[in-house]
């Protein structure tokens, strides 16, 4: 199990796919509101005049030294939603990241956020 105590710490890894190519650098973990623990992740792509931050699921991440290793290819991430550096996740686009990686998406009874960053 990953401890959200430990994902301060996550911030600026290399983010990498199973096959171990890299899509980027970690941004910010964001927890699930319910269960607070790590559920998605922004990495930040893209040239450097250029960049975004594109989310990814980290159900089967695995953290080693200097990296983040998540379940899904560097070619799937890179067609992820995204925002930009400087933006915030609005609630109504919360959904279609999960839809995007073929995820159940619940918000909470009255229209609360599924995802918090950290």
């Amino acid at each position: 199990m990953i401890h959200s105590a430990d994902i301060r710490e996550w911030r600026d890894r290399d983010v990498i796919d199973p096959k171990g190519h890299k899509i980027g650098a970690l941004e910010a973990v964001y927890v699930d509101t319910a269960t607070d623990q790590p559920s998605m992740a922004t990495v930040r792509t893209g040239l450097p005049t250029r960049q975004r931050l594109v989310f990814v699921p980290l159900d089967e991440a695995v953290v080693g030294p200097g990296y983040v290793q998540v379940a899904q290819s560097k070619g799937l991430v890179k067609k992820a939603p995204s925002i930009g550096t400087d933006d915030v996740l609005p609630v109504e686009q919360e959904g279609e990241i999960f839809q995007y990686y073929d995820m159940a998406y619940h918000p909470g009874a009255g229209g609360e956020r599924k995802l918090a960053r950290r």
